[in-house]
This record gives structure tokens, C-alpha cells and sequence, in this order.
């Protein structure tokens, strides 16, 4: 029997199971020490878990216009647009795929963004290709706006948009 999905806000005793998801989620997602995630969890301006009865199952970290933040995507919307929301990252548990936690933790942050911002930007990998996140994302509104090479070079990713 499935249970109701439930988004929160993110609380410093996510950490354990958030590191944990984040690494499993490389290379969609840069590993980071625990500490410099919980920094970064701590910066966002959205930082939130998804979850149900048998537990965490995704989370999310998005960053407003003017965060002390470094990410070259990040970069990328700072210096093209005024009002944006940014993600960061958004990670669904594979145990989760399918489960509506991801569209929950979306639908979340469009609530919590229409008023604020305008729209909201987000990467995805085309090298190393992430097929599955850019169909989700494409049926979520988003649309491409830009490409870059990140990483040195190691990646691709598409630039998207989504007006709110």
C-alpha cells in the first residue's frame, strides 16, 4: 500500500541519509563532503526532504540571486537573469524512482517560489548523458536556455528554464 508523500523542510539530522543519497546520485549530482553539503543545504534558499512512512526519499537545494555560492551553473543564471530560483540538486532515492517524489518535491518548490521568482533554472547532464532527467524535467515545464562545459571539460549540461 502506498503512502502519502510528505515535503519538510531539511533539519541538520537529514545529513547522514542526504550525504548518503548525494553520493549515490554521482555523477547527476558533484560529490561533496558532508560538511560542504550541509553548508551548501544551510545557504539555500529551499532545502527540503521528501518522504513517506518508510522514510526519507529525495531532497532538494535551490539558491536565490546573490547566494555566496560558487557552482559554475549557478554562475551561468547569475550573470543572464535577475529573478531565478536555482537547483542545485534535486535526488530521488532509487528505491523512490517512480513514486511521485521527485514531482512532490517540485511541485513544493513552485509553490514555494510563484510570488517570488519569476522562474526557476536547473541544470542536466548531456555528458555524462542523464536521459531520464532531462524527459522529467522537459514534462515539468522546463525548457533549454543555454549549454556549457563544466567540470574542466568533464561535462555537459543543458540550461533550463521554467517560468512560473
Amino acid at each position: 500500500m502506498e503512502h502519502a508523500l510528505r515535503v519538510r523542510d531539511l533539519v541538520r539530522d537529514d545529513l547522514d541519509w542526504l550525504y548518503a543519497l548525494n553520493q549515490a546520485c554521482v555523477p547527476e549530482v558533484n560529490s561533496l563532503p558532508p560538511d560542504d553539503l550541509w553548508r551548501i543545504a544551510e545557504a539555500a534558499a529551499y532545502a527540503a526532504a521528501v518522504e513517506a512512512n518508510d522514510g526519507p526519499l529525495g531532497g532538494i537545494l535551490a539558491f536565490a540571486p546573490g547566494a555566496d555560492y560558487g557552482s559554475e551553473n549557478y554562475k551561468w543564471f547569475e550573470t543572464r537573469y535577475d529573478d531565478f530560483l536555482y537547483v542545485d540538486r534535486i535526488m530521488v532515492s532509487d528505491a523512490a524512482r517512480g513514486r511521485g517524489a521527485g514531482k512532490a518535491l517540485y511541485q513544493a518548490l513552485f509553490d514555494f517560489a510563484s510570488g517570488r521568482w519569476a522562474q526557476i533554472g536547473c541544470e542536466v547532464n548531456e555528458r555524462p548523458p542523464n536521459p531520464l532527467s532531462m524527459a522529467f524535467h522537459r514534462k515539468s515545464g522546463f525548457e533549454i536556455v543555454g549549454r556549457q562545459e563544466t567540470g574542466g571539460g568533464a561535462k555537459s549540461v543543458a540550461l533550463m528554464l521554467k517560468p512560473l
